[in-house]
């Protein structure tokens, strides 16, 4: 399952998944140095951050919004 961190309250990380349901998963699950917008993928009980994913994203939205306030 991949899903994105959305945002933080209070020990977890809000994240939507693929199907656009939102989960909670324990800060204290996932791994060191996660931000709002990393992409996680959960295999069991392993989380990784897929970095790649990310920053493809990541630049998706950038194109998406850089001629936004011209």
């Amino acid at each position: 399952m991949t899903v994105i961190i959305d945002r933080f309250e209070g020990g977890f990380a809000v994240c939507e998944c693929d199907d656009k349901t939102i989960i909670n998963i324990e800060i204290k699950k996932l791994p060191n140095n996660i931000n709002e917008g990393d992409v996680l993928v959960i295999n069991g009980d392993k989380i990784i951050v897929d970095y790649e994913e990310t920053s493809k994203r990541k630049r998706e939205i950038l194109n998406l919004t850089k001629n936004m306030w011209e």
